[in-house]
């Protein structure tokens, strides 16, 4: 599977092949719904996609591994390092780690313009330092780094029938409303690393304060009040994908089951995250396996059909609700790895 989509993207150079398989094994065991997504694309496309999550993953890793005994120093520090290799990748200058040696090859084959990761880095740093934001608009600017910009380096990657600009706020948007998903899902965990991305003018706006947050994770009490955040910080994330959603339409064809895939499948965390009564201080939510499935199936058929359609020639819409409901789906087969 590696192999077909290193020859379907012309990676041939045995250092870079291997550098695009590393970054692959770390979207399959990280990013699992991410990596499901990604499956849906054309074969060639699949090792940009790879080495920008790659990219991504190892950042966030020196920021966030609660296992890792580093101080916010020598995490610091470990962020400069990365900078400077990807700067010296971007440079031509030989880059001997395999995440940089894939990413600045995915940069120049796209022409991913490289403050997209300045920025990314730029909202790393932060996190070694700010541990939590008073308004919206403030964590907005944090999540241009972090979350927007990752939507707008896979821009170039998919394609687009629209002007890049127009479909630009789109991908924007659906890397933060992706963003703010994690931030639901992991806010206990987020707490253990001395981070909460609920906004505090959301907080007192519900009467409860950080010290609250912190109280219900330390002890495992419930407090309505912090049930009420949570339903309206999910019920401002459904907003934001709502702007996110016309940006699929804009998209090649054959790049639009991906990332719809991707839409429905984050989406539907917070569909379990109520269903959990938002308990999210006190246990991860996740999507039913049944529910992944049927939408992967769904995923797949969307993909085969635009790939045929693009082979004649043809424009393929997007049509259909985002999915069909589970309970109206027949019993789903396993789907075989070489289908995707």
């Amino acid at each position: 599977m590696t192999v077909r989509e290193l020859e379907a993207a012309g990676i041939h150079d045995p250092a870079l092949r291997a550098a695009y398989t590393h970054c692959r094994g770390l979207n399959a065991r990280h990013g699992k719904t991410y990596f499901l997504a990604t499956r849906l694309l054309p074969v060639d496309r699949r090792p940009a996609v790879h080495a920008l999550y790659g990219f991504a993953r190892w950042a966030d890793d020196i920021v966030d591994d609660l296992d890792s005994s580093a101080t916010p120093g020598e995490r610091g520090r470990a962020l400069l390092v990365l900078e400077a290799q990807l700067e010296a990748g971007l440079r031509r200058e030989g880059a001997t780690e395999p995440v940089i040696r894939a990413l600045a090859d995915t940069a120049r084959r796209y022409g991913i313009d490289r403050v997209h990761f300045t920025d990314f880095l730029a909202s790393m740093r932060s996190d070694l330092t700010v541990g939590g934001y008073a308004t919206y608009e403030e964590l907005g600017r944090y999540m241009h780094g972090s979350a927007a910009v990752i939507g707008l380096q896979m821009l170039p990657v998919l394609g687009t029938v629209t002007p890049r600009e127009e479909a630009a706020p789109h991908a924007a948007a659906l890397g933060v409303a992706f963003q703010l998903t994690n931030f639901l899902r992991d806010v206990g965990e987020d707490l253990d690393r001395g981070r909460l991305y609920l906004p505090a003018e959301l907080l007192a706006a519900h009467g409860v304060d950080r010290e609250r947050f912190e109280w219900s994770r330390r002890t495992g009490a419930r407090d309505t009040r912090i049930t009420d955040v949570l339903r309206a910080a999910a019920a401002h994330n459904r907003a934001v994908y709502r702007d996110a959603l016309p940006g699929i339409a804009m998209l090649a064809p054959v790049s639009r089951p991906c990332i719809r895939t991707a839409f429905v499948l984050y989406s539907g965390i917070l569909d379990a995250i109520a269903a959990d009564g938002y308990a999210v201080l006190h246990r991860r939510s996740v999507v039913p396996r049944r529910r992944r499935a049927v939408v992967a199936l769904d995923g797949l058929v969307r993909a085969v059909a635009a790939r045929a359609g693009s082979r004649r020639g043809e424009e393929v819409p997007m049509v259909g609700p985002p999915c069909a409901s589970p309970s109206s789906r027949p019993r789903v087969a396993p789907v075989r790895e070489e289908a995707l």
